[in-house]
């Protein structure tokens, strides 16, 4: 189904506007928001993204609504496992709080700029090779493994990708921030500061992480195609990418409350990798494979069960990490503190033979 210019136009006007508003209204004067200013914000970009979504159910019809909110919840959801990153990120450059939104905000456009390339270059693949389901179904069963690996010791740090090294390497860059500059001039020299650096390394961070979750809309959505799937793919990455600045900021601290987080991506990229391989089946046409019939044993999954099965699966991991996680969180936190009632008595001949000696 062809998706008419005017809906294009609208589409694009209103990410335009909100990108202005966060340009000129929030980022141009440097500061760090409060809790309240990045709860009101984030209620107001999450209302957008569902009354749009509520405009093209009704306006458009029940298919694209669907999947227009299951692809928005999935990348959401996904959107998390990048905070984690961010907060690594801004941590590791020591971005002063004041400017951290100008870095997620230039950081998450470019990273919207680049979305757009892949779903076109996605769609576009396709339709023209329905085999490539297999390797999405595959792969996103390869990445809910490794979310289920993730080593909660791991060591904390942040290393460059090539982006940021082929920087450092062609461009001079100077030792701290120069307020929010990117580019100064020293001693007739033109430098960079770490403040693009970052930006780069946020934005190519979340392209990274478009590895993952453009396979999986793919999944949420398969029962669309050509121009109409792009725009709701790109709609929904588009919707969720706005209100990540704010989200940051509401959640920063929080995030480690979220214990569970990596088994609900990991049981929700599983279901969408098994949906996938499945909708592989279907349109089977590798002449290898039962002879280049159509596999239609298993039935294929309605988009209305994938939505459901996204929101059940995330409002579980919260409600567990919030409860359960939070419990054992402070049961291992009082296990590590011991009191005075907690420690042995010493026997006096232990006393006598224990090297330590009483400074008083």
């Amino acid at each position: 189904m062809d998706v008419p210019l005017w809906l294009w136009f609208v589409t694009v006007g209103l990410i335009v506007v909100m990108l202005t508003v966060d340009f000129v209204g929030h980022v141009r004067t440097p500061h760090a928001p409060s809790l309240k200013e990045a709860g009101i914000w984030s209620a107001v970009y999450v209302g957008i993204a569902v009354a749009f979504g509520v405009l093209i159910w009704f306006l458009w019809d029940h298919t694209h609504g669907v999947s227009y909110f299951s692809g928005y919840l999935l990348e959401k959801s996904l959107s998390l496992d990048n905070l984690f990153v961010f907060v690594l990120i801004l941590g590791s450059f020591r971005v002063p709080r004041a400017y951290q939104q100008k870095v997620l905000l230039i950081g998450i456009t470019i990273a919207l700029l680049m979305r757009t390339v892949f779903i076109v270059l996605g769609v576009a693949i396709v339709e023209n090779f329905s085999w490539v389901f297999w390797i999405f179904g595959a792969f996103l069963l390869y990445t809910a493994i490794t979310q289920l690996r993730q080593d909660e010791n791991e060591d904390d740090e942040v290393k460059e990708n090539v982006a940021l090294r082929l920087v450092r390497r062609l461009f001079p860059t100077t030792e701290g921030y120069h307020g929010d500059k990117m580019v100064v001039r020293e001693k007739g020299r033109l430098l960079v500061t770490p403040m693009l650096v970052v930006m780069i390394a946020i934005g190519s961070a979340d392209l990274l992480f478009a590895v993952d979750s453009i396979p999986a809309i793919f999944g949420v959505t398969e029962q669309l195609s050509g121009p109409s799937q792009v725009y709701i793919i790109f709609a929904a990455n588009a919707f969720s990418l706005l209100g990540l600045r704010q989200l940051f900021f509401l959640v920063d601290g929080l995030l480690d409350k979220l214990v569970y987080l990596n088994y609900g991506l990991a049981a929700i990229l599983t279901f969408i990798g098994i949906k996938l391989i499945i909708h592989a089946m279907h349109t089977n046409e590798l002449s290898w494979l039962n002879g280049g019939e159509h596999i239609t044993v298993i039935p294929e999954i309605d988009p209305l069960v994938s939505l459901g099965v996204i929101i059940v699966v995330l409002a579980i991991t919260t409600v567990m990490s919030l409860t359960i996680g939070a419990r054992r969180a402070e049961e291992a936190e009082a296990a590590k503190v011991p009191t005075d009632d907690s420690r042995p008595a010493e026997s006096p001949a232990d006393a006598a033979d224990s090297p330590y000696i009483d400074p008083r």
